[in-house]
């Protein structure tokens, strides 16, 4: 078998152009309390979107439509919320912040320029307009 069909081999068997093996979010870890839902997970989600916790705790806020506090790597969110729910507005921050629209990898970083942040992607360079 020649080095050619060696490597088609070792890529069909690998996939090694998926990126979604490389990033998953953790499922959000739920509790309810009263009136509140707690998210008791954050800090291990926050470390795998490689985000700051008040930007990603912002966002919750405001696609849940709903009051947030931060509480010992846990957010405490007003209200009653499925995890379904809470793992879409996950995902939905992971596209509009973290995932490189050009490449589809999560090598990126926030830049603030002028007012504006901006997502970097170190792996391919292309830079875009965060949260859109």
């Amino acid at each position: 078998m020649s080095y050619d069909d060696h490597l088609d081999r070792a890529l069909e068997e690998t996939d090694a152009s998926s990126s979604a093996s490389r990033f998953s979010l953790p499922d959000p870890s739920l509790r309810a309390d009263g009136n509140f839902t707690l998210l008791e997970n954050l800090d291990d989600i926050v470390t795998r979107l490689n985000r700051d916790t008040d930007h990603v705790v912002k966002y919750l806020q405001s696609e849940l439509g709903t009051a947030a506090s931060l509480d010992d790597g846990r957010v405490r969110l007003t209200g009653s919320f499925k995890q379904s729910r809470v793992r879409e507005a996950l995902e939905a921050y992971a596209d509009d912040f973290v995932i490189c629209p050009e490449c589809t990898l999560p090598d990126t970083k926030l830049v603030e320029e002028n007012g504006t942040t901006y997502r970097q992607c170190e792996a391919c360079g292309e830079r875009t307009r965060a949260g859109s």
